[in-house]
C-alpha cells in the first residue's frame, strides 16, 4: 500500500506543472450553481462546501478538506450547467486544473486515471449513503452518525452549515446537541 502511494505520488509529480496554485479567501464561490464547470480543485489547505439553492434556501450537502479533490464532475465532463455551487468556508490554498490539462493527464497516465475513477466510485457510494440516511434516519440519528464518522466537520464547520447539511434548522441542531 505504501509503495502504491509512493508510485501514485511520483506519477502526480510528473504533472505538477499543469496545476495553478491559488490562495483564496473564505466564502469565495469557486463555481456558481447553473454555470458550466471549467476547473477541478485540489485542496492543500482549508475546507470547501457544496451547496444548492432550494426555493431561496441555501442547502449544504457535502464538505471537502485538505488532501481532497473537488469539482462538479458531472458538469466538468458533460459541459452541462452545475447542479450545485462550490464555495470556500475557510481561507484556502487550492490547486486548479483545467479541462484541457485534465484530458492530457488522463490520456498519459493509466495510474492516475484509475485513481480518479476510484474517487468517483467513492463519491457515488457517499451519495448513496447520504440519500438513504435522509430517508431512513431522524435528524438526531444523522447528527450522531456525523459525530461518529466525521467529528472534524463538527470542529471546523459553522453550525448553520452543519444544520443545513443535516436538513434541520440551527435551533434544532442546538437542541440535539444539548440532549447529550
Amino acid at each position: 500500500m505504501v509503495k502504491e502511494r509512493e508510485q501514485l505520488n511520483a506519477e502526480w509529480e510528473k504533472f505538477r506543472h499543469f496545476f495553478k496554485r491559488e490562495e483564496i479567501a473564505a466564502r469565495t464561490i469557486l463555481l456558481k450553481e447553473g454555470k458550466v464547470s471549467e476547473k477541478m480543485f485540489y485542496i492543500e489547505k482549508g475546507c470547501i462546501r457544496l451547496s444548492f439553492n432550494k426555493d431561496g434556501k441555501d442547502i449544504t450537502f457535502q464538505f471537502f478538506f485538505e488532501g481532497e479533490g473537488v469539482s462538479s464532475a458531472e458538469s466538468f465532463r458533460s459541459n452541462e450547467p452545475s447542479l450545485f455551487s462550490i464555495e470556500t468556508i475557510e481561507p484556502c490554498i487550492i490547486h486548479t486544473l483545467n479541462k484541457k490539462d485534465y484530458a492530457i493527464i488522463i490520456e498519459r497516465s493509466p495510474l492516475i486515471k484509475h485513481e480518479l475513477e476510484e474517487q468517483i466510485f467513492q463519491r457515488l457510494m457517499y451519495y448513496q449513503k447520504l440519500f438513504l440516511s435522509r430517508i431512513k434516519n431522524s435528524p438526531e440519528e444523522r447528527y450522531k452518525e456525523l459525530l461518529k464518522q466525521s467529528p472534524h466537520i463538527l470542529q471546523r464547520i459553522p453550525q448553520h452549515y452543519i444544520a443545513s447539511f443535516l436538513g434541520i434548522t440551527s435551533v434544532s441542531l442546538s437542541r440535539i446537541r444539548n440532549r447529550k
